[in-house]
Parts: C-alpha cells; structure tokens; sequence
C-alpha cells in the first residue's frame, strides 16, 4: 500500500499553482501604479499618494456574497459574483467619501476547480475595474470534506483613502435636504435567502426558466451583478455638497439610511418617485410578502443614496444621469420631532 500524500487527502498543490498562473494575469490589469509588490509574496505593498492626499485617513469593509452563491451553483455561471464581492465591500467605504485603492478576496471551496475558480477572480477582477482599485492579492483555501461538491465561498476586504477634512458622516444633514436615490440592479446581495425559499422550495420552479416579465431567465435575473456607485460618487464629488450617503443593503433603506443621521433628522421617503424593476412586484405577489418585509429585507430598486441640499438637487440630477447613472429625488430629510422619529417614513 502506498503512503498517504497531501494529494490523497484532497489537495493538489500542483493545482493550487497552475490556478495562480490562471489568476495572475488578471489581477495585474486591476494594478494601480501605487501597487509596489506582484502576485505570490506573502504579502502586498501599496504606497499612500502623500501629494494627492494630506491628511490621509484609511477606511476599510469586508463582508461575503452570501447565499446568491447557491444560484451560481444552480446556472453553473460564476464570473458575475465576484462583481457582487467587490461592489459589497467598495460601497460600503464610499460612504465616508473614500476612494477604493485595493482589495483582497477569500475564496475557500472542498476541491479546487482551477477553471471554475478562475472565473470568479475573473469577476473580482472585473469589479475592481469598475471601482478603481486594485486587486493586490488573496487566499485561496482548498479543505476537502468542508464544503458540499462543486461549491465555495466568498470574502473580500477593501481598503480606500480619505482626506481627514472630506470624510463624509452625514453629521451636518439637516431639515430641508434632499435624498437622492441610485438604481439598483435588482435584488443586489441581499435578500436571498427568502428568494430562494420563494422560488426553489414553495414554488418549485427551475433557474433556467424564462420569466416574461423579466425578459430573461429566473437565474439570470438573480445573478445580475450589485452595482458599484464609485463612478456616480466621483462625478459630482467636486460639484456637489454631499451630506450623507447610504448603501442599501440588509435591511432596506429602513435600516440602511438612519445609520448616517444626526439624532435630530429622520427621512420621508417617496416610493412613487422610482420604479423598481419588475422582480421586486413578482416576489411580493407571488409570495404575498407584507410591504414592510419587502423594505425591511430588499432595497427596493435603490441601491445607493446620497443625501444633499435640496438647491442642488436638479444639477445633481442631470450630472449623475449624463454619468449613466439612473437617479431620482427620492426623498426628503425632516425634523425627527416631526412624527417620523429618528428614522424613515414613507409617504
């Protein structure tokens, strides 16, 4: 009987090495000139621009995908949830104004399927290029018997940068300010452990199959990647007052958007000033979901809000819309004395 090897117990580093090879290329296109180490140290360096930024102030996020994985195991398609990874993460720091400067990602799977795993870095990558930041390095964990056949998981951490003087807190948001809201682009990252509930275990129905209403597959309307806001924060960064922002995640704006009050606002939101797209109505109708667990568990359409004086709320618009990015007023910031609390309504 031959000896027991690492091979036998279930990891191949030779496989480990040939997906480093496959990863590598792209993680360099993701380099800023900043990055001062390449794929394989044991760490990575990153060079603070000192001219760029006097005050320099770190502002860091990590978070997962969650259960949308499972829909990517359902379509075997996985080069869209790396996108996920890195918007989760680079919004969240963009709330205090930060630019994203780099990220790193856990990807953690039983056998290690070097093609398969390439193409989830190969969204990273892609998500790194839509925010700007570069993709310095990572961990990749092969534990054989930890996760079921074909299946991984995700985690990522980002890191930007921000004058001490522009952070951005929302302290100074007042009564009279106006709530500009981003579209989303669907469910985003949240919200799926009772779509799923909804459409694979009561409903029975197939990822694959065509919704008309969503003019494309079940699965592929629920892999549509979570937009990143950092282009839209950039093109009115410089023209606009920006107050406060938000990221509508777990929680909906109802549990999202007072994290950046003063105790004195709340917020009266308008939820006839957007339209959210057509598979928020179809999980709510075909689950008889109540309206306030639509809010509590979706973001609605909305994915990102920023909150600004009301006088500069049509040149805010017409900016974010020549940058492509659907937006809309909607809502308002009141005192907290005047029957919403420190919180949201909606009217």
């Amino acid at each position: 009987m031959d000896g027991l090897t690492y091979k036998k117990a279930g990891v191949d580093i030779d496989e480990g090495d040939r997906f480093i090879s496959l990863i590598s290329p792209l993680a360099r296109k993701t380099f800023r000139p900043e990055v001062l180490t390449g794929i394989g140290s044991f760490n990575a360096l990153f060079k603070l621009d000192t001219d760029k930024y006097k005050q320099p102030v770190l502002v860091s996020g990590t978070d997962g995908v969650g259960t949308k994985l499972k829909i990517a195991f359902m379509m075997d398609k996985h080069d869209t949830v790396g996108i996920d990874l890195v918007a989760m993460c680079v919004n969240d720091i963009l709330t205090s104004g930060a630019e994203p400067l780099f990220f790193l990602d856990y990807f953690a799977t039983g056998k290690l399927k070097p093609e398969k795993a390439a193409e989830v870095i190969k969204g990273i990558a892609e998500g790194c290029k839509q925010a700007g930041c570069s993709l310095i390095g990572g961990e990749t964990a092969e534990m054989p018997g930890f996760y079921p056949e074909g299946e991984y998981d995700l985690a990522g951490f980002a890191v930007g940068v921000v004058d001490k003087d522009k952070i951005i807190n929302g302290s100074d948001i007042k009564e009279g300010d106006v709530l500009l809201g981003l579209a989303s682009s669907g469910l985003h990252s949240n919200g799926y452990s009772l779509a799923r509930k909804l459409f694979f275990d009561i409903k029975k129905m197939d990822a694959s199959a065509y919704i008309p209403e969503l003019g494309t597959s079940l699965g592929e309307e629920l892999l549509k990647p979570t937009r990143i806001y950092v282009k839209a924060f950039n093109s009115i960064k410089a023209k606009i007052k920006v107050k406060g922002m938000a990221h509508i995640t777990g929680g909906g704006i109802s549990g999202n958007l007072p994290r950046i009050f003063p105790d004195r606002v709340s917020a009266v939101i308008n939820e006839r000033s957007w339209t959210p797209p057509p598979i928020f109505h179809i999980i709510k109708e075909l689950g008889q979901v109540p309206l306030d667990d639509m809010r509590m568990t979706f973001n609605m359409g909305i994915g990102y809000i920023i909150a600004i004086p009301g006088d500069e709320a049509k040149n805010a618009i017409a900016i974010l819309n020549a940058a492509g990015v659907d937006s809309f007023v909607i809502g308002n910031i009141e005192s907290a004395s005047g029957g919403g609390g420190h919180g949201v309504r909606y009217a």
